[in-house]
């Protein structure tokens, strides 16, 4: 597939985009180039719908991996974070909706949840997401707006709640047997959206970490409907 890949620049798209260009033609949309120089890259802001739907055209799918980089002054922060978590998931959405295209994959985070991941169960991806900081504030904003999508335009939204996607070797160095890991290694997170790129069916939102044996989430939706469950597992 010819897949827009809204924010790739930054750390995720970094970690991901190696393998997910084994199998598709990836476009990347940002304010800044990826550090893969051989990918197609089409400079813009989320805020430029114009310039957004040009550079969509011709492409199969959207995927939505741009989050709020702002540091500094609080405001500011708070700005970008609406502009970028919900105003631009919005107008990617509406530009997609005007170009045909019918599927799409967001990355949202587990921090729509709020406080620390390791004092409760997350049974399963009907919890209500409930965090009131700015960025997970936002991301739970995001995620509505995707809901919006199936709901407006019929387009299919996979909406992944990720957690601290981490190269292999950092992942190993963290890791222990028999503690349960939150961090994700980045071929288990390049698999998981290789999956979300194909399964289409409404709005769905999916639990997802590295917690292979499912102690503090319950990811037996993503196994059951994107065939995905993390494989990494520690050295020892």
């Amino acid at each position: 597939m010819n897949v827009l890949i809204v924010g790739a620049s930054g750390h995720v798209g970094t970690l991901v985009t190696p393998f997910l260009k084994q199998q598709h033609t990836l476009r990347i949309y940002d304010v800044k180039p990826p550090a893969d120089a051989t990918l197609d890259y089409w400079p813009g802001d989320v805020g430029d719908f114009e310039n957004l739907k040009r550079a969509l055209e011709g492409m199969d799918l959207l995927f939505y991996m741009a989050m709020n980089l702002q540091r500094g002054d609080p405001l500011a922060m708070e700005h970008s974070s609406f502009d970028v978590n919900v105003k631009g998931v919005y107008l990617a959405f509406k530009a997609a909706h005007e170009l045909g295209i019918t599927h799409a994959v967001h990355c949202s985070t587990m921090s729509v949840y709020d406080g620390a991941l390791d004092v409760r169960y997350f049974f399963d991806e009907e919890m209500t997401p409930d965090a009131r900081g700015t960025y997970g504030f936002t991301k739970r904003l995001g995620e509505e707006v995707c809901r919006n999508a199936w709901n407006r335009y019929g387009i299919s939204v996979n909406s992944l709640r990720m957690c601290h996607p981490v190269t292999r070797e950092k992942w190993l160095e963290q890791a222990r047997l028999d503690t349960p890991s939150i961090p994700t290694d980045a071929e288990d997170v390049a698999r998981l959206m290789l999956g979300a790129m194909e399964y289409r069916n409404g709005f769905q939102a999916f639990l997802t970490s590295g917690d292979y044996e499912n102690k503090i989430m319950n990811m037996g939706k993503a196994k059951r409907l994107l065939g995905w469950e993390p494989l990494a597992r520690p050295l020892e």
